[in-house]
Protein backbone atom coordinates (compact mmCIF):
# COMPACT_ATOMS: atom_id res chain seq x y z
CA UNK A 1 0.00 0.00 0.00
CA UNK A 2 1.48 3.33 -1.06
CA UNK A 3 1.02 6.63 0.76
CA UNK A 4 -0.86 9.20 -1.33
CA UNK A 5 0.57 12.65 -0.72
CA UNK A 6 -2.29 14.33 -2.56
CA UNK A 7 -5.99 14.20 -1.90
CA UNK A 8 -8.78 15.53 -4.08
CA UNK A 9 -11.81 17.75 -3.60
CA UNK A 10 -14.11 15.06 -2.20
CA UNK A 11 -11.67 14.55 0.68
CA UNK A 12 -10.51 18.13 1.24
CA UNK A 13 -13.36 20.56 0.56
CA UNK A 14 -16.32 21.35 2.79
CA UNK A 15 -19.05 18.77 2.25
CA UNK A 16 -22.75 18.38 2.98
CA UNK A 17 -23.86 17.58 6.50
CA UNK A 18 -26.37 14.82 7.19
CA UNK A 19 -27.07 12.18 9.79
CA UNK A 20 -27.59 9.35 7.30
CA UNK A 21 -27.26 8.44 3.63
CA UNK A 22 -31.06 8.62 3.30
CA UNK A 23 -31.08 12.19 4.64
CA UNK A 24 -28.16 13.12 2.39
CA UNK A 25 -29.99 11.74 -0.64
CA UNK A 26 -33.05 13.86 0.20
CA UNK A 27 -30.89 16.98 0.44
CA UNK A 28 -29.24 16.17 -2.90
CA UNK A 29 -32.52 15.81 -4.80
CA UNK A 30 -32.76 19.55 -5.39
CA UNK A 31 -29.07 20.06 -6.16
CA UNK A 32 -28.27 22.99 -8.44
CA UNK A 33 -24.62 23.40 -7.49
CA UNK A 34 -23.62 23.27 -11.16
CA UNK A 35 -25.59 23.56 -14.41
CA UNK A 36 -25.76 19.84 -15.19
CA UNK A 37 -29.13 19.51 -13.44
CA UNK A 38 -30.75 21.69 -16.11
CA UNK A 39 -30.65 19.05 -18.85
CA UNK A 40 -30.52 15.83 -16.85
CA UNK A 41 -33.71 13.88 -16.20
CA UNK A 42 -32.91 13.49 -12.51
CA UNK A 43 -30.16 13.26 -9.96
CA UNK A 44 -28.63 9.78 -9.67
CA UNK A 45 -27.42 9.24 -6.13
CA UNK A 46 -25.40 6.35 -4.72
CA UNK A 47 -27.00 3.17 -3.47
CA UNK A 48 -26.04 0.30 -1.22
CA UNK A 49 -25.82 -0.59 2.46
CA UNK A 50 -25.27 2.28 4.88
CA UNK A 51 -22.48 0.25 6.50
CA UNK A 52 -20.87 -0.93 3.25
CA UNK A 53 -17.18 -1.72 3.68
CA UNK A 54 -16.40 -1.13 -0.02
CA UNK A 55 -17.40 2.02 -1.91
CA UNK A 56 -17.22 1.91 -5.71
CA UNK A 57 -16.94 5.38 -7.26
CA UNK A 58 -17.48 5.88 -11.00
CA UNK A 59 -17.57 8.97 -13.19
CA UNK A 60 -21.19 10.03 -13.77
CA UNK A 61 -24.56 8.53 -14.70
CA UNK A 62 -25.05 7.46 -18.30
CA UNK A 63 -28.20 7.55 -20.40
CA UNK A 64 -29.77 4.49 -18.76
CA UNK A 65 -28.88 5.66 -15.26
CA UNK A 66 -30.35 9.09 -15.96
CA UNK A 67 -33.65 7.49 -17.01
CA UNK A 68 -33.91 5.01 -14.12
CA UNK A 69 -32.34 7.13 -11.38
CA UNK A 70 -29.97 4.33 -10.35
CA UNK A 71 -26.16 4.08 -10.72
CA UNK A 72 -24.45 1.50 -12.94
CA UNK A 73 -27.50 -0.11 -14.55
CA UNK A 74 -26.50 0.46 -18.19
CA UNK A 75 -24.03 -1.56 -20.31
CA UNK A 76 -21.02 -0.55 -18.20
CA UNK A 77 -22.95 -1.43 -15.05
CA UNK A 78 -23.84 -4.89 -16.34
CA UNK A 79 -20.19 -5.48 -17.23
CA UNK A 80 -19.15 -4.29 -13.79
CA UNK A 81 -21.58 -6.76 -12.21
CA UNK A 82 -20.03 -9.66 -14.13
CA UNK A 83 -16.49 -8.59 -13.26
CA UNK A 84 -17.37 -8.14 -9.58
CA UNK A 85 -18.82 -11.64 -9.56
CA UNK A 86 -15.67 -13.05 -11.17
CA UNK A 87 -13.58 -11.28 -8.56
CA UNK A 88 -15.66 -12.67 -5.71
CA UNK A 89 -16.98 -9.26 -4.73
CA UNK A 90 -20.67 -9.02 -3.81
CA UNK A 91 -22.17 -5.82 -5.28
CA UNK A 92 -25.06 -6.03 -2.82
CA UNK A 93 -22.56 -5.48 0.00
CA UNK A 94 -20.94 -2.51 -1.75
CA UNK A 95 -21.98 1.12 -1.97
CA UNK A 96 -22.01 2.21 -5.62
CA UNK A 97 -21.92 5.89 -6.56
CA UNK A 98 -20.41 8.42 -8.96
CA UNK A 99 -18.18 11.46 -8.63
CA UNK A 100 -20.81 13.50 -10.52
CA UNK A 101 -24.51 12.90 -9.89
CA UNK A 102 -26.12 14.31 -13.07
CA UNK A 103 -25.75 13.03 -16.64
CA UNK A 104 -23.62 15.31 -18.83
CA UNK A 105 -24.23 14.75 -22.51
CA UNK A 106 -24.17 16.21 -26.01
CA UNK A 107 -27.40 15.79 -28.04
CA UNK A 108 -26.89 14.03 -31.37
CA UNK A 109 -30.24 13.62 -33.09
CA UNK A 110 -32.31 11.38 -30.81
CA UNK A 111 -29.20 10.12 -29.03
CA UNK A 112 -27.46 11.62 -26.01
CA UNK A 113 -23.72 11.17 -26.21
CA UNK A 114 -21.62 11.04 -23.03
CA UNK A 115 -19.62 14.19 -22.30
CA UNK A 116 -16.81 14.16 -19.74
CA UNK A 117 -17.39 16.25 -16.59
CA UNK A 118 -14.96 19.13 -16.17
CA UNK A 119 -12.93 19.98 -13.08
CA UNK A 120 -15.43 22.58 -11.87
CA UNK A 121 -18.34 20.13 -12.06
CA UNK A 122 -16.33 17.48 -10.23
CA UNK A 123 -15.42 19.94 -7.50
CA UNK A 124 -19.02 21.11 -7.10
CA UNK A 125 -20.28 17.54 -6.79
CA UNK A 126 -17.55 16.66 -4.30
CA UNK A 127 -19.94 18.26 -1.80
CA UNK A 128 -22.04 15.07 -2.04
CA UNK A 129 -19.36 12.43 -2.66
CA UNK A 130 -17.30 13.58 0.30
CA UNK A 131 -20.38 13.46 2.52
CA UNK A 132 -21.24 9.95 1.31
CA UNK A 133 -17.77 8.73 2.26
CA UNK A 134 -17.85 10.52 5.61
CA UNK A 135 -21.07 8.73 6.49
CA UNK A 136 -20.02 5.34 5.16
CA UNK A 137 -16.49 5.24 6.58
CA UNK A 138 -15.65 2.35 4.21
CA UNK A 139 -12.64 0.09 4.56
CA UNK A 140 -11.74 0.77 0.93
CA UNK A 141 -12.79 3.12 -1.86
CA UNK A 142 -12.43 1.89 -5.46
CA UNK A 143 -11.76 4.68 -7.96
CA UNK A 144 -13.26 3.50 -11.26
CA UNK A 145 -11.57 5.67 -13.86
CA UNK A 146 -9.85 9.04 -14.09
CA UNK A 147 -12.78 11.24 -13.02
CA UNK A 148 -13.29 9.31 -9.79
CA UNK A 149 -9.54 9.35 -9.18
CA UNK A 150 -9.44 13.13 -9.64
CA UNK A 151 -12.33 13.59 -7.20
CA UNK A 152 -10.64 11.41 -4.58
CA UNK A 153 -6.92 12.08 -4.96
CA UNK A 154 -6.60 15.20 -7.09
CA UNK A 155 -5.02 15.98 -10.46
CA UNK A 156 -1.45 14.85 -9.71
CA UNK A 157 -2.34 11.17 -9.25
CA UNK A 158 -2.58 9.53 -12.68
CA UNK A 159 -4.53 6.39 -13.49
CA UNK A 160 -2.12 4.49 -15.73
CA UNK A 161 0.93 4.41 -13.43
CA UNK A 162 -1.19 3.82 -10.32
CA UNK A 163 -3.63 1.27 -11.75
CA UNK A 164 -3.94 -1.75 -9.48
CA UNK A 165 -2.29 0.07 -6.58
CA UNK A 166 -3.94 0.83 -3.26
CA UNK A 167 -3.07 4.35 -2.14
CA UNK A 168 -3.42 5.55 1.44
CA UNK A 169 -4.39 9.19 1.92
CA UNK A 170 -3.61 10.53 5.39
CA UNK A 171 -6.54 9.99 7.78
CA UNK A 172 -8.77 8.78 4.94
CA UNK A 173 -9.81 5.34 3.68
CA UNK A 174 -7.42 3.67 1.22
CA UNK A 175 -8.17 4.07 -2.49
CA UNK A 176 -7.78 1.29 -5.05
CA UNK A 177 -7.09 2.71 -8.51
CA UNK A 178 -8.52 0.99 -11.58
CA UNK A 179 -10.30 1.68 -14.87
CA UNK A 180 -13.95 2.45 -15.47
CA UNK A 181 -15.72 -0.57 -17.00
CA UNK A 182 -16.90 1.58 -19.93
CA UNK A 183 -13.27 1.59 -21.10
CA UNK A 184 -13.55 -2.14 -21.77
CA UNK A 185 -16.62 -1.57 -23.94
CA UNK A 186 -14.69 0.84 -26.16
CA UNK A 187 -11.81 -1.56 -26.96
CA UNK A 188 -12.24 -2.95 -30.48
CA UNK A 189 -9.40 -5.49 -30.47
CA UNK A 190 -10.80 -8.68 -28.95
CA UNK A 191 -7.50 -9.94 -27.54
CA UNK A 192 -6.77 -6.58 -25.93
CA UNK A 193 -10.27 -6.41 -24.51
CA UNK A 194 -9.84 -9.84 -22.88
CA UNK A 195 -6.45 -8.83 -21.49
CA UNK A 196 -7.79 -5.60 -20.01
CA UNK A 197 -10.80 -7.39 -18.57
CA UNK A 198 -8.58 -9.94 -16.84
CA UNK A 199 -6.54 -7.12 -15.37
CA UNK A 200 -9.70 -5.33 -14.23
CA UNK A 201 -10.94 -8.47 -12.47
CA UNK A 202 -7.49 -8.83 -10.90
CA UNK A 203 -7.76 -5.26 -9.59
CA UNK A 204 -11.19 -6.02 -8.13
CA UNK A 205 -9.79 -9.13 -6.42
CA UNK A 206 -7.82 -6.73 -4.21
CA UNK A 207 -11.07 -5.06 -3.15
CA UNK A 208 -12.59 -8.47 -2.43
CA UNK A 209 -9.73 -9.15 -0.03
CA UNK A 210 -10.74 -6.05 1.98
CA UNK A 211 -14.36 -7.23 2.11
CA UNK A 212 -13.26 -10.54 3.61
CA UNK A 213 -11.20 -8.96 6.40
Amino acid sequence: MNIAANIGPALTLDVADAESIAELRRHAEGCARCDLYRNATQLVFGEGPDKAEIALVGEQPGDREDITGRPFVGPAGHLLDHCLEEAGLDRQRCYVTNAVKHFKFTPRGKRRLHAKPNAGEIRRCAWWLGAELNLLQPKLVVALGATALYALLGPKVKLTPERGHILQPTNRPPVLVTIHPSYLLRIRDEAEQHRQRRQFVSDLHKAAAFQLR
